[in-house]
């Protein structure tokens, strides 16, 4: 069984109201869309929607009983929350299966997306090669810290083709896969071995700012 983990806390920062707020004129805003795109996807059984927000109580009441509210206890909810205190919860209300977690952030995550996300972690299980997933952005490009670049040597070669550049991930957290059973063994929501799960385009987009509110709204009223 396939439980999807939707947290939306109240009382975002950095983008208030983030969860619900109007996004791209569509009522509902973020929330709406993802809990749409999440209903389509045919891998996923049941969607669990963990918040303290009466506004996104509000949105999920308008897809019926299709969505299991959990009222999460207000010290799992607050801007100094941890998510690995978050992570150590997911077990107390999802006894049993697999746990995909994603957020309402990642707009352009379609329910292909989740399907064939699901489809690999399960493949991969199988098969006994990894035993998580997370989806992730491949970075291979030119980077430094303050003291000079890391994944390339400039003593060898100022400026390589970046195409010649090790593979480096970033961490969209657009889905993580992981079984109930490793999240109680690791306290993670991945396993020991994750497989990373390259999204690409507009799928790979995160909103984490207010500009990439504005960017997200912009892409998304050209794309429909």
């Amino acid at each position: 069984m396939i439980t999807v983990f939707l947290p939306c806390r109240a009382g975002s920062e950095r983008v208030p109201n983030k969860n619900t707020k109007p996004f791209a004129e569509v009522e509902g805003g973020l929330l709406f869309l993802k809990i749409k795109e999440l209903l389509k996807a045919k891998l996923v059984d049941t969607i669990v929607v963990s918040t303290n927000d009466n506004e996104v109580k509000k949105i999920v009441e308008r897809f019926g009983d299709k969505i299991i509210v959990d009222n999460r206890p207000e010290h799992l909810a607050s801007s100094s929350t941890s998510t690995d205190d978050l992570i150590k919860y997911v077990p107390k209300i999802i006894k049993s299966g697999h746990v995909l977690w994603t957020h309402v952030t990642s707009p352009f995550l379609k329910a292909e997306h989740y399907d064939l996300a699901i489809k690999t972690y399960l493949k991969n299980l199988e098969e006994d090669t990894f035993d998580s997933l997370m989806s992730v952005n491949n970075l291979q490009t030119f980077l430094w810290d303050k003291n000079g670049s890391i994944n390339y040597d400039r003593n060898k070669e100022k400026w390589p083709r970046t195409q010649t550049l090790p593979k480096l991930y970033e961490i969209n957290s657009g889905i993580f896969i992981n079984s109930v059973s490793k999240y109680i063994e690791t306290l993670d929501r991945i396993g020991n071995k994750p497989f990373l799960y390259e999204t690409k385009g507009y799928a790979s987009f995160d909103i984490d700012w207010p500009d990439d509110f504005d960017m997200a709204e912009l892409i998304y009223k050209h794309l429909n």
